[in-house]
């Protein structure tokens, strides 16, 4: 029994209620890495659950920008897993989370201590302060592209390449063709190098209040030992984590003094707990802004990926079927399509693009947001947006084309294998690797690149209002930078997913709807038989241990022999820039 004439102070139900807690630092720790999206089926789900989603990173930190509870965020900065465009994108919601007023450290144990630091301190100089730890290294050394050539090799093997391309700048076979840059490849990469480093010095003069010519300089004397970089104004001191952390914590404090003791929290973790539930779909209300997300080499088929986190398909079905649910949902007033792809297959690229321009063509805005790639067959599908958006980092164009086989004939003979066939045509066997192509066989050829070429022209010169000498002159397989692509008239503005979602409410005319992924599919969808092709259950993503190749019989040869997985529409070359 509780003898209730004992109790002195009245009963209160607040200490049942919610915990006060101080103000919010939001954390974030890059080197766990990021992916490029949340996983569509179970069991990539679980063995990804771990995973920090990208688009989930952006948007928590532009949400802990208008939150009035977070008071400062903190980044473990590394860049492994994200693209110049990705950088762009997260430099962008840093800069509109400083614009509040509220402090943003960058911290790092080094920038590049066993390479090179040149993208995670791009993304640290976008904040209020950049810390590293003291035995660090400053890796700001300036971009490299480098290719591998392996000609010399092959031949000592006795195979040689069948290659053809539309122009001279598809170079996605040089590498087995060549022994070095041609003056076309030598030309690509020097200006996207030369394009992308000057975006990094622009960023840190103006971050570190430096002139340009002073990080030039800077960057050809790197890598910095740690006290040099502090010296020479790109670091802003040099303490270990612990130190770090307490210092900010310490700041939060002293401007919230009468606040409990301010508290940690992940941003992504802030963001989930924060973000808006879905309303159930019914006709009338303001509706929202689809997110159509499609990312990897583009395929006929369902979109697939590996469940260990290895390559993506951008699947044709799957993307389509979006679009096509997208325009009967009624509340869908705008599509944004984000798209992340080298390319691949030009029939599944169309079959993309003619879903996207006929859901324009209903009165749905689509508005085409490129990550850190959409060229080649990832430039193709979005030609049938109202509007493209790329981040100057972003690396587009490459509207060409190319085919390639290797003849193994020749070392297939050295070991003493032999093969032979029966055929009903004279060009049944014409994809196989060992014999070249005959002369009629290279004339068929060269009609599926031209017209695949022409064709590509012509819908980009719609896309784009250009002549179709217009679109030649930039196209030939050419790389561009988002940058450079929007000066040569591909790319209508610069920018990541924020810009995208402004276009499409402006071209909704609808008001500031909310942006949501879409489709969301029920776990059941999975389970349940399906009425016809037009139910989006049955074209959802697959699981695969093995991302498919785009060139049918002669797959396992082109793997293995380095050429580029996607197919005929595929960008060329790694550009991997370090």
């Amino acid at each position: 029994m509780v003898d209730l004439s004992k109790i002195t102070e009245p009963l209160s139900l607040a200490r049942f209620g919610p915990r006060a807690h101080g103000p919010l630092v939001l954390e974030l720790d890059l080197t766990e890495g990021v992916a490029d999206e949340a996983a569509p089926d179970p069991v990539s789900q679980i063995m990804n659950r771990r995973r920090q989603h990208y688009l989930d990173v952006v948007e928590g930190i532009r949400r802990g920008a208008r939150d009035s509870e977070v008071a400062a965020l903190i980044v473990r900065v590394d860049a492994r897993s994200l693209g110049f465009a990705k950088v762009q994108e997260l430099r962008d919601a840093v800069a509109d989370f400083r614009a509040t007023g509220k402090p943003a450290v960058a911290w790092a144990d080094s920038f590049g201590e066993a390479g090179t630091g040149n993208l995670p301190y791009y993304l640290a100089c976008a904040f209020s302060r950049v810390v590293m730890a003291p035995t660090g290294v400053l890796g700001l050394t300036g971009l490299i592209m480098r290719s591998t050539f392996v000609k010399g090799a092959v031949d000592k093997l006795g195979v040689s390449f069948e290659v053809g391309t539309r122009h001279e700048y598809k170079n996605a076979a040089n590498g087995v063709t060549e022994t070095g840059f041609t003056d076309a490849h030598r030309e690509a990469s020097d200006r996207i190098v030369t394009s992308l480093g000057d975006q990094i010095v622009e960023a840190v003069a103006r971050a570190r209040d430096l002139t340009e010519e002073r990080v030039r300089a800077l960057v050809s004397s790197g890598p910095l030992l740690a006290g040099e970089a502090v010296e020479a104004g790109l670091l802003d001191g040099l303490a270990y984590r612990d130190e770090v952390y307490a210092d900010l914590l310490g700041t939060v404090r002293r401007r919230h003094p009468e606040a409990p003791a301010p508290e940690l929290r992940f941003v992504t973790r802030h963001h989930r707990k924060h973000a808006p539930v879905p309303r159930p779909r019914i006709s009338g209300g303001p509706g929202y802004i689809a997110l159509i997300s499609a990312n990897g080499t583009i395929s006929l088929g369902r979109s697939r990926r590996s469940p260990l986190g290895g390559g993506t398909v951008m699947g044709s079905d799957t993307v389509a079927a979006a679009f096509r649910a997208a325009r009967r949902d009624p509340q869908v007033k705008a599509v944004v399509f984000r798209v992340d792809s080298r390319g691949g297959s030009p029939t599944a690229s169309d079959a993309i693009r003619r879903e996207s321009a006929l859901t324009s063509e209903q009165g749905i805005p689509v508005i085409s947001a490129m990550g850190d790639f959409a060229a080649s067959g990832g430039y193709y599908v979005t030609l049938g947006s109202d509007a493209v958006v790329a981040q100057p980092g972003t690396l587009t164009g490459s509207i060409g084309v190319i085919t390639a086989k290797p003849v193994l004939g020749p070392l297939m003979e050295r070991f003493g294998v032999t093969t032979d066939s029966v055929s009903t045509g004279e060009h049944a066997g014409m994809f196989h690797t060992d014999r070249p192509f005959t002369e009629s066989e290279w004339e068929r050829v060269n009609a599926l690149l031209d017209e695949i070429y022409e064709d590509f022209l012509t819908k980009v010169g719609h896309a784009r209002r250009m002549t179709r000498d217009e679109v030649h002159e930039v196209a030939r397989g050419r790389v561009w930078t988002g940058q450079d692509a929007h000066q040569r008239g591909l790319v209508d503005e610069l920018g990541g997913l924020e810009t995208a979602v402004r276009l499409a409410r402006e071209k909704a005319d609808a008001g500031a709807l909310p942006l949501r992924a879409f489709p969301r599919a029920h776990p059941l969808d999975r389970l349940r038989p399906h009425e016809s092709s037009e139910d989006l259950a049955s074209a959802q993503p697959q699981s695969t241990l093995e991302a498919w190749s785009a060139w049918g019989p002669l797959e396992h040869a082109a793997r293995a022999l380095g050429l580029p997985a996607g197919g005929a529409l595929t960008m060329a070359g790694d550009w991997e820039v370090r």
